[in-house]
């Protein structure tokens, strides 16, 4: 798994395999699992331990950048809803998740938390710049219109 200040250090070189497109507080990548189509990590730059440690305004465009996401990810994908989550446990920096959710999931899975996921089901779809690229192309877009 890319850590966020490795993922924030390919963003910039523009070799991040997920890479979608660079937003005001940081960078919009996909997941490096993808077993909902559509996970997207919200990395800022720079980097932080915290959203506490940015100030009023830099949290204000780190969560509207996160909305913009979810605005791309409902008119790109079939999500009926988007969940968001804010972490820095595992990974000790800030980074957000944006995650689409569908109909189509088993409802057991679909009503828990989206890393509730069966630990096979996760690595079945890994993150594949290739298989993702049209995906990519399509939320870079989606996102700048949203800008």
């Amino acid at each position: 798994m890319t850590t966020v200040k490795q993922g924030v250090k390919s963003a910039r070189a523009g070799t991040h395999p997920g890479l979608i497109c660079q937003v005001p507080s940081g960078w919009a990548v996909l997941c490096d699992m993808q077993y909902l189509r559509g996970y997207t990590i919200l990395l800022p730059d720079p980097v932080v331990g915290g959203i506490n440690e940015l100030d009023r305004g830099q949290r204000s465009t780190f969560l509207c950048d996160m909305v913009t996401i979810d605005d791309a990810l409902l008119e790109v994908t079939e999500a009926f809803r988007i969940n968001y989550a804010l972490m820095s446990n595992s990974d000790p920096f800030q980074h957000g998740h944006i995650v689409p959710r569908y109909l189509s999931e088993p409802e057991e899975i679909r009503r828990g938390l989206p890393w509730s996921y069966p630990q096979g089901a996760m690595n079945a779809n890994l993150l594949d710049a290739q298989r993702d690229k049209e995906s990519i192309a399509r939320l870079a877009k989606a996102i700048s219109k949203h800008l």
